[in-house]
C-alpha cells in the first residue's frame, strides 16, 4: 500500500500553521512495510491527520491518495474494505464498547476478520491483560484499555497501521511489550505503521521521522 498525500491542509488548522512542517502542505508517500513517526506538541494536529487518512476527516485542502487513487471520491463501500482488510487504527480515544466485556470488544473484530481464538489470548497474555478479557472495559484502567486496543487493531490483516498515541498510559515495560508485538504483527504481513506522537523513540526503530508542525 502507497498513501500519497499533496498540499494537505486541514481546515480547523490552517490560520495557526507556520510553513516548517514536513506533512502539512508537503508532497510526501508513505509506504507499506516502512516505519513512520509523525510527531509535534499537542494541538498541532496529529489526530486529525490520521483521521484524514483514515477517511473520517474530509474537511481539509489539499489530497490523499491510496494506491494512486483519490480517496476524496472513494465511495463508501470501498473504504470499507479498506479498512476491513488494508487499514487499521488504534484511536487516542481508543473507542472501546465500555458496557462490553473486552474479549466482547476484541470478538467484534475478529467476527469481521477471524483470527483463531487462542492468538488473540497469546496476545493478549503477552501485553499482561489476559486476566481481564472478561471484565467490562468501564472497569479497566485507561492503560488495560489501550493494550485492549492495540489487540484489536491487530487482529485483522493490514498493509498500514495507524497509531494515535498508542503508548501515552503505558509504563516502559508494557511500551516495550506493545512495540515488539506491533513490529511482529507488521512484520508478519509486511505491512508498515504512522505513529502519530510527541516525539519520544519509544524503544523503536523507525525509518522516518516526520515533524507534523
Amino acid at each position: 500500500m502507497k498513501i500519497r498525500i499533496e498540499g494537505l491542509l486541514p481546515a480547523p488548522l490552517k490560520e495557526r500553521l507556520h510553513g516548517r512542517s514536513q506533512v502539512w502542505g508537503q508532497s510526501y508517500t508513505f509506504e507499506s512495510g516502512r516505519f513512520y513517526q509523525v510527531y509535534s506538541p499537542s494541538g498541532r494536529g496529529k489526530s486529525t491527520f490520521l483521521h484524514i487518512l483514515y477517511g473520517i476527516r474530509k474537511d481539509y485542502e489539499g489530497a490523499v491518495f491510496i494506491n494512486e487513487k483519490p480517496v476524496q471520491s472513494m465511495p463508501a463501500q470501498e473504504w470499507a474494505v479498506l479498512r476491513q482488510k488494508h487499514l487499521s487504527i488504534v484511536f487516542q480515544d481508543l473507542r472501546l464498547l465500555l458496557h462490553l466485556t473486552a474479549w466482547e470488544n476484541l470478538q467484534l473484530k475478529a467476527a469481521l476478520q477471524p483470527m483463531d481464538a487462542d492468538k488473540i489470548v497469546a496476545m493478549a497474555e503477552y501485553l499482561g491483560v489476559k486476566h481481564l478479557l472478561h471484565r467490562q472495559v468501564a472497569l479497566l484502567s485507561y492503560g488495560e484499555r489501550q493494550r485492549i486496543a492495540i489487540i484489536r487493531a491487530l487482529i485483522q490483516p493490514f498493509e498500514m497501521l495507524l497509531l494515535d498515541e498508542p503508548f501515552s498510559h503505558l509504563d516502559e515495560e508494557n511500551i516495550k511489550l506493545a512495540g515488539q508485538l506491533i513490529l511482529s504483527r507488521c512484520k508478519e504481513q509486511n505491512a508498515g505503521f504512522i505513529m502519530a506522537s510527541l516525539g519520544y523513540d519509544y524503544q523503536m526503530t523507525f525509518h522516518e521521522k516526520l515533524l507534523l508542525g
